[in-house]
């Protein structure tokens, strides 16, 4: 795995990571009561999380795209 998503890409999708998840279980929005919308949100906000983590992303992979500068 290399690196491929910058401090502020990674910054971004951790916070929407966080706000789709908390969205997901806690907002009480009428969209998200229903099942496929709420845990889509919760499946993506989880992703987001996980590539900021790992600093990688599979889709910038697959593309050839680097957010970051000196990888």
């Amino acid at each position: 795995m290399t690196t491929n998503v910058g401090k502020l890409d990674r910054t971004l999708r951790a916070a929407l990571g966080v706000v789709l998840l908390f969205l997901a279980f806690f907002s009480g929005m009428a969209l998200l009561d229903a099942a496929l919308f709420k845990y889509g949100a919760a499946l993506i906000g989880l992703i987001m999380l996980a590539t900021a983590t790992l600093k990688m992303c599979p889709v910038y992979t697959l593309l050839g795209l680097k957010t970051c500068k000196d990888c």
